[in-house]
């Protein structure tokens, strides 16, 4: 089984000036934890679920919740994204892939083929190869 054959293909993206605020209602709408980050057709980091939620302040009284979503609106995509990506090829042995995963305790890889994303493959994609057998 390669890895072109369970990736989620032309996953939605960000770009390391969307505000965060947009990343998370674009995760939520769509489902997934992961978002790839493209610059000039490049991937240049990714954001997770994870990172949105440490971007905003904490909320000290009922009254800076406002504050605080103020203050996360201004973040951009690329003060909260990880710059360090590790990527699979989509020619890959998925059991490699989700080895890749396990060790570095990721919860997805961005598919790249010749420097371009073509797809994303997710821990449950894995869990989907892996009960199809």
């Amino acid at each position: 089984m390669r890895v072109r054959e369970w990736m989620q293909p032309l996953p939605e993206t960000a770009t390391p000036e969307m505000p965060v605020a947009e990343a998370y209602r674009r995760m939520r709408r769509g489902g997934f934890r992961h978002l790839p980050v493209i610059e000039g057709g490049r991937l240049v980091g990714i954001v997770s679920d994870r990172d949105l939620p440490l971007a905003r302040p904490e909320v000290a009284t009922p009254g800076s919740v406002q504050a605080a979503d103020q203050a996360m609106a201004r973040l951009a995509v690329r003060d909260v994204m990880s710059r360090e990506v590790t990527t699979v090829d989509p020619d890959r042995p998925v059991e490699e892939a989700a080895r890749v995963m396990l060790d570095l305790r990721v919860g997805s890889l961005p598919v790249v083929d010749e420097g371009r994303l073509v797809g994303i493959l997710t821990e449950t994609d894995l869990l989907r190869a892996w009960v199809s057998g």
